[in-house]
C-alpha cells in the first residue's frame, strides 16, 4: 500500500528495513523480509550471500543460482536454511566452513526469525557495521554485477567478487 509505513518488526523489535531491491527480494517482492501467513518457508533472515552457501544451498536442492544470484547479493532466507547451515558449520572442523553461514543484517531480519533461530546466532553472524545496534543500516553501494549490491567490505576485494553468468 503506497503511502503507508511498513509495520513488521524486526529482531530487535524496532520497524523492519527495507533490505534489497537489487536483486528485489523478500517473499512478497517488495525488498523487505516480511513474513506473513502464506509464506510458509519463514523468508525472514536478511543475508549477504557467500559461494560456500550458494554450493550449501544448491546441494540440498535450491539453486539459488539458476535465478541470477551470486555471491555478495542480499537475499531473505529461510530461516531453517540459515540454521542447517549454522549446524552444518559448527559440525565441521575446518574454519572454512565458517564461510557457509551468510552474514546477517539485523536491521533488516524479520522478528519470525527467531521462532527458529536464537538471537546469539543471529548476532554472532552479524554484519558488522549493526553488531548490536538496530538503527545502523548496514552502508552498501550498487556493484558491477548486474544491480547486485555488495558490502562496502566486499568492496575492498574486488578479486574474490564473482559476474553474473
Amino acid at each position: 500500500m503506497a503511502g503507508k509505513a511498513h509495520k513488521s518488526l524486526n529482531v530487535f523489535q524496532k520497524p523492519l528495513g527495507l533490505f534489497s531491491k537489487e536483486p528485489m527480494t523478500g517473499f512478497y517482492g517488495n525488498g523487505y523480509c516480511d513474513v506473513g501467513p502464506d509464506d510458509t518457508g519463514n523468508h525472514s533472515v536478511a543475508a549477504t550471500l557467500t559461494d560456500p552457501f550458494l554450493d550449501f544451498t544448491a546441494s540440498r536442492g535450491n539453486n539459488l543460482r539458476s535465478i541470477g544470484l551470486t555471491a555478495g547479493c542480499k537475499w531473505c532466507l529461510c530461516a531453517r536454511r540459515w540454521k542447517e547451515a549454522l549446524d552444518h558449520a559448527s559440525q565441521q572442523t575446518d574454519q572454512a566452513s565458517e564461510s557457509v553461514v551468510p552474514k546477517v543484517h539485523l536491521h533488516a531480519t524479520s522478528e519470525k526469525a527467531l521462532d527458529v533461530v536464537n538471537m546469539a546466532d543471529l548476532k554472532k553472524y552479524a554484519a558488522e557495521p549493526e553488531v548490536g545496534n538496530a538503527s545502523n543500516v548496514a552502508q552498501s553501494r550498487k556493484g558491477g554485477m548486474g544491480g547486485a549490491i555488495k558490502e562496502r567490505t566486499e568492496l575492498a576485494n574486488k578479486e574474490e567478487m564473482t559476474g553474473r553468468e
